[in-house]
């Protein structure tokens, strides 16, 4: 059990063996908090800071598993004697067109994008209340605003994602629990190669991705290193979001990037568009 006098806040954090995941619990070890690491094969990764000193928990976790996202949140309660921050961050990324995607995959991405960072929800979220304070954060992307052609079921899951957050924000903000959608532009990270799946392509798409990717060919030609060429560094992105948690903002959404901001106004510019052609809207 913790010492419930340190200062220290207990972040839990799913998909920590790479990525913005992996640098989102390095930059809380670095700031001097303790970190409940979750991996799906913890042999696939490891964290700098912590351990050493006994401020990093690192748990298995398929967050498919509503069970097992129960049992590592008690884990985190019982080392740490408190839950302060879940950053759920475990999911990957699927290319297909709508007709291309199998059964197979959109259950996948539906139970590991969507339903994954429900049940870690529901399971840190009776803690929460006890102490009378935590901090939900769910790690969303700006295609949960707009969309991208044969990004249909990642998109799907991702608005799902904020649909619930949405609702759940005004459920708990009087029980004194905050909760944040962080919406990311592109991240200079392994995710659009190493955490993508491909659906099997059907020839009638091939130059709907020679327009998108470049290429008619899946998985992408490309050479990892050039796949999120220009997007956000990572630990850049982590130490964005340690500042924001820190900081009383209530606003529900964060965007992280300087590329995000634009893709979410061409969004909203495009759905604004279609709701203009209605005359009774006015806005």
């Amino acid at each position: 059990m913790g010492d419930e006098t340190d200062a220290a806040e207990i972040w839990l954090v799913t998909g920590a063996n790479r990525g913005f995941g992996r640098a989102i619990a390095e930059a809380a070890l670095g700031a001097g908090h303790r970190v409940v690491a979750t991996m799906r094969d913890p042999s696939t990764g490891s964290l700098e800071g912590g351990s050493a000193g006994g401020t990093l928990l690192v748990e298995e976790l398929d967050v498919r598993d509503r069970a097992a996202a129960s049992r590592v949140v008690s884990a985190a309660v019982e080392r740490f004697g408190r839950l302060d921050v879940v950053v759920n961050n475990a999911g990957f990324g699927l290319v297909g067109a709508v007709e291309e995607v199998s059964e197979a995959q959109a259950r996948e991405i539906i139970d590991t994008d969507l339903l994954g960072a429900l049940w870690v929800t529901q399971a840190a979220l009776p803690v929460m209340r006890e102490q009378g304070s935590g901090h939900v954060v769910q790690i969303s992307t700006t295609g949960a605003v707009g969309t991208m052609p044969t990004l249909g079921l990642y998109n799907a899951a991702k608005w799902a994602l904020e649909g619930f957050t949405e609702a759940l924000a005004a459920e708990v903000k009087g029980l004194g629990i905050r909760v944040t959608i962080v919406e990311p532009g592109a991240l200079d990270t392994a995710w659009a190669t190493g955490n993508m799946r491909f659906s099997e392509p059907l020839a009638a798409y091939d130059s709907l991705r020679t327009e998108v990717f470049g290429s008619p060919d899946v998985p992408w030609p490309w050479a990892a290193e050039q796949a999120t060429a220009g997007g956000t560094a990572p630990a850049a992105a982590a130490a964005e979001l340690l500042r924001f948690v820190a900081d009383p903002d209530d606003r529900l959404r964060l965007l992280i990037g300087d590329d995000a901001p634009p893709q979410v106004q061409a969004a909203l510019d495009s759905r604004l568009s279609d709701y203009r052609r209605d005359p009774r809207f006015t806005l």
